[in-house]
């Protein structure tokens, strides 16, 4: 019995380490989603710090981008979520997320003359 619990103990632990790596890596993915989400928020009201709004909510080490188009911008989030101690050159996952949003600047009515948009 012994000697199952030797060799059955580690494999134990290992599943645990990448059973918790797995579940920061979900939290991360959703800090992504949630920083780019924010950040194109701040970006279509026209706020000039909408990169540092976004970098704020995204995990450490992420890199932001925000584009500006003439009538939406988009922030993309970039992430690399490694494993703990010794396996993070093992399991190493990129994460991202992207989110678009229209320009609240350039929106307009729909017609009319009903008034601004949205009526």
């Amino acid at each position: 019995m012994t000697a199952e619990t030797a060799v059955a103990l580690p494999a134990l632990v290992l599943l645990a380490v990448m059973l918790i790596w797995g579940v920061l890596a979900a939290a991360a993915q959703i800090r992504c989603v949630d920083a780019a989400r924010v950040g194109a928020r701040a970006a279509a009201r026209g706020e000039a710090d909408a990169a540092a709004v976004a970098r704020a909510a995204a995990p450490p080490g992420a890199a932001v981008q925000v584009a500006v188009e003439a009538d939406s911008v988009r922030v993309t989030v970039d992430a690399l979520s490694t494993a703990p101690g010794r396996l993070a050159g093992l399991l190493s996952v990129r994460l991202g997320a992207a989110a678009v949003a229209a320009r609240e600047d350039t929106l307009t009515g729909t017609g009319g003359g009903a008034g601004p948009w949205p009526s």
